[in-house]
């Protein structure tokens, strides 16, 4: 079963204003950033596009993020500080995808362009559009990879399933069952977790997307089964935890851990050989994509169209691995180093 935790804060954290020359209108175009943290490299590469942009194109840029991830009541905060300040569009990445619709709702309806960077919002309508990596294919591709790597023993494969945290937000969910569904599990329900019945799954665990989670994720999911071999996590901290567990069993060398984020720290943990292969994503492009949104949004009404055959704008991503399979496309881990963040 799975439970939804609330988080509560009283105060914005972390606000930053750039402010460059307006566009050509009245006064000048603001936009907001808003994050689930400020310290999360993934964030704050999305903040460096954002600053970048925002200063190229003359848009007066605030951010905001929450004190820690799944900071829910902070961001619901920033979002009424944006109204509030007249900007004409947000950029967010909710730590409560559901919870959120309803402060992003009265954006909308304020006038403000909102975009959900990374983690759609549920429904993924409830935001005007989304700059986000396909993470069901970023799932699917370390699935395809990790069974095509196993060949035959795939089939006899003990799988522990790293997870986010228990409101399973969206980006939760679609990189979850991407892994099962390109490793061959048949996921019934694609918007839940936790519900298939492939005997190959020892089981589900949360790790709050940080190392600390990945290790007590993993040494309770050993003493469930203690010849798991293979290891799917949510990010590429929490696969860094849990090596450090299976490290500790004297595992580490008997189980294939995949993950996604294609962090510069993850990247280099495929290189050791710590992680077997990973899905890279690009939060500047997002952010800075985001930005120019907002910007042609303000000038003349635009309101930026998904790619084809999605309802999203797909920001890219590719898989990370120096042992490519064969029909699974990659790239070597020196190209991911030389596009890695963080």
């Amino acid at each position: 079963m799975r439970f939804r935790t609330l988080f509560a804060s009283t105060a914005i954290a972390a606000v930053a204003t750039i402010a460059s020359p307006a566009l050509a209108q009245d006064g000048p175009v603001r936009a907001c950033l808003i994050t689930k943290t400020d310290i999360n490299p993934f964030f704050v590469k999305m903040k460096e596009g954002a600053t970048a942009k925002a200063a190229e194109l003359g848009v007066e840029l605030s951010t905001y993020a929450g004190k820690v991830d799944g900071d829910h009541e902070t961001q619901v905060q920033a979002v009424e500080s944006c109204i509030a300040a007249g900007a004409k569009g947000i950029l967010i990445t909710a730590s409560d995808t559901k919870a959120i619709t309803d402060v992003t709702q009265q954006a909308r309806d304020n006038g403000l362009l909102v975009i959900a960077l990374d983690t759609p919002l549920e429904p993924i309508d409830a935001a005007d559009a989304t700059f986000a990596t396909d993470n069901f294919k970023a799932g699917e591709l370390i699935g395809q990879w990790a069974k095509g790597t196993l060949g035959e023993e795939a089939a006899n494969a003990k799988i522990a399933m790293l997870d986010l945290t228990p409101s399973a937000p969206s980006v939760d969910v679609l990189r979850d069952q991407g892994f099962l569904q390109g490793f061959g599990i048949d996921i019934k329900d694609p918007n839940r977790i936790g519900d298939e019945d492939d005997p190959r799954i020892v089981g589900h665990d949360i790790t709050n997307g940080n190392e600390e989670g990945g290790r007590t994720a993993m040494e309770n999911l050993l003493q469930q089964d203690p010849d798991i071999n293979v290891v799917y996590t949510i990010n590429e901290p929490a696969a860094a935890g849990a090596y450090e567990a299976l490290r500790s069993f004297g595992k580490e060398n008997d189980v294939l851990i995949v993950s996604i984020d294609g962090g510069c720290p993850g990247v280099k943990n495929v290189e050791e050989g710590v992680i077997g292969a990973t899905s890279q994503q690009y939060p500047l492009d997002m952010a800075s994509k985001g930005i120019e949104a907002i910007a042609a949004f303000a000038k003349d009404g635009t309101v930026p169209q998904p790619s084809e055959g999605l309802d999203f704008f797909d920001t890219g991503v590719n898989l990370v691995t120096d042992k490519p399979v064969d029909g699974v496309s990659s790239i070597s881990v020196e190209e991911g180093t030389s596009r890695c963040w963080g």
